[in-house]
């Protein structure tokens, strides 16, 4: 997914694997599989260009970001617990990062004082 969302752009799987390999030997097919795994699970659409196809991200880096942490907080039999564990492993910028969150979303009319209501 990164390098899809760097290109910012539809990119075949030629360009991502010329990409990949200034840094990794890496074979086509590997590459051609992971987009088509992506594609499949709903991250990138694709579409037909001659007997290739073109991959775009769905969305983007913080609403895939996002669904993961929504993912995984989810799948805890104690949110409240998990949470408290997830803010106790951030850094200083990142608690940061929260704090203005909240505050983004206080000016959006989001009230966090009363639980399950905004």
């Amino acid at each position: 997914m990164s390098r899809v969302w760097q290109w910012n752009r539809p990119v075949t799987v030629r360009e991502v694997l010329e990409d990949l390999q200034e840094e990794r030997q890496i074979a086509y097919t590997t590459v051609m599989t992971v987009l088509d795994n992506l594609h499949q699970k709903g991250w990138v659409r694709r579409e037909q260009d001659g007997r290739a196809y073109r991959y775009e991200a769905i969305s983007t880096r913080a609403a895939y970001s996002a669904a993961l942490m929504n993912e995984a907080w989810s799948s805890s039999d104690n949110e409240a617990a998990a949470l408290v564990a997830f803010f106790g492993m951030m850094s200083p910028e990142q608690l940061e990062a929260l704090r203005d969150a909240l505050r983004v979303l206080q000016l959006n009319g989001v009230r966090l004082d009363d639980a399950g209501e905004r």
